[in-house]
């Protein structure tokens, strides 16, 4: 097969050539590539599909059924590889949970699923973190609920066997009572808030740890442009230390909590119109490093009632490549290459794995998108429902 005049965009830059793919192999690049079955994909990209490290299942209930209608989706919305927060019911926190998780990963035709543990357990104590990772999880992932004696025995953990600590900040005296960020917009609903130094101190305490045990550490879907600049100054101390920031937290503030709205109850919450703004601006500058969909979907029963009873989360998974691409590419925020960077090279990079360079030898794991197409938002509760989206994914292959 040969993808032909398609636009082949990866983590290093964009350029009008043809593509032979193999069984699902790419063979060859050039131009003017001849063969038996030819594609035209004038105006399309070629580009690799996406891959996202936080997203949960329905109503995070761990089982096959929800592990393979999620793997589906995600496919269809252009990303290839998911790993699954382990924050869920059952929790990923001992063998047998993780075992049974594992089972549900078997014939799985949509993207692929890797499985992330959690290191703290029901009681806040250490989970069995080496025999987790020996039995094939990819990554360890820590709340800072942790006390510092765990958080540092954590650390030694991820030194012995060289992977990055996925880490939320949080602070659990601080976020106990609180239902969106503490501001004005929540005093305007009358709702219990969440400051931001519930993020910010957590971040700066784990930079610490890292800089002393030297290990790496991806901070999942921060909020607070406060932390990404400490996160920032970290790197350039030469702390490897990493940021993570969800589309949602990018072009919605606090504002659309507004009427009650318990689609836009987040975790992390959404922030403030002016943090928004800065957030946009780390973006733009490069002081952040991958991107998520957060996707943590909910049934009707567990959204359609009062904000503070509802579950955190939204729909992020389906038309993710559009919204992407309508959101930052089309805006001129970032370049589609750049997209590439931030959706599949660098959290590809996070759990051990090359992805995001287009290049012959490797697996396709790539999708043809239509840039001129419309499409619409149809999900309930997505926070961008009724929206008109640009960009539909005419191929997969994987």
């Amino acid at each position: 097969m040969i993808i032909k005049n398609a636009i082949v965009c990866d983590a290093e830059c964009e350029r009008e050539v043809d593509v032979r793919i193999e069984d699902n192999i790419i063979t060859e690049i050039g131009t003017n590539l001849s063969g038996d079955e030819i594609i035209d994909a004038k105006g399309l990209y070629f580009i690799p599909l996406l891959v996202d490290t936080n997203i949960r299942v329905q109503d995070s209930i761990l089982n096959a059924n929800n592990i393979k209608a999620l793997s589906d989706e995600a496919l269809k919305a252009g990303i290839g590889h998911i790993v699954l927060n382990p924050e869920s019911t059952p929790a990923i926190d001992n063998e047998i949970v993780l075992e049974f998780a594992q089972n549900g990963l078997h014939n799985l035709n949509g993207a692929k699923v890797d499985l992330m543990i959690n290191t703290l357990n029901q009681e806040n104590t250490l989970s069995n973190i080496a025999i987790l990772l020996k039995r094939g999880a990819v990554v360890p992932y820590m709340s800072t609920i942790a006390k510092n004696d765990l958080a540092i025995k954590i650390a030694q953990y991820c030194q012995m066997y060289g992977v990055t600590l996925f880490c939320k900040a949080e602070d659990n005296s601080l976020i106990s009572s609180g239902v969106m960020l503490d501001g004005d917009v929540s005093s305007k609903l009358g709702l219990a808030g969440i400051p931001d130094l519930s993020e910010v101190l957590h971040v700066s305490r784990m930079i610490e740890i890292a800089r002393h045990f030297k290990i790496k550490i991806l901070f999942k879907s921060i909020a607070s442009p406060r932390s990404i600049y400490l996160i920032d100054k970290a790197k350039s101390d030469g702390v490897d230390v990493r940021c993570e920031v969800s589309i949602h937290h990018l072009i919605n503030s606090d504002k659309a909590c507004e009427n009650f709205n318990t689609t836009a109850k987040l975790n992390p919450p959404l922030a403030c119109e002016s943090d928004r703004a800065e957030l946009l601006e780390a973006l733009k500058s490069g002081k952040i490093d991958i991107l998520t969909t957060l996707h943590q979907p909910s049934s009707p029963v567990n959204k359609e009632v009062a904000f503070y009873d509802a579950a955190y989360g939204c729909e992020g998974v389906e038309k993710a490549m559009s919204l992407y691409y309508t959101k930052l590419v089309k805006n001129n925020i970032i370049s589609m290459s750049e997209l590439v960077r931030l959706c599949v090279k660098n959290p590809a990079d996070t759990i051990g794995e090359e992805r995001g360079v287009i290049k012959v030898g490797q697996s396709a794991n790539a999708m043809l998108f239509d840039p001129s197409k419309i499409v619409r938002m149809d999900e309930k509760f997505s926070l961008y429902c009724g929206q008109e989206l640009y960009g539909e994914i005419k191929s997969v292959f994987f």
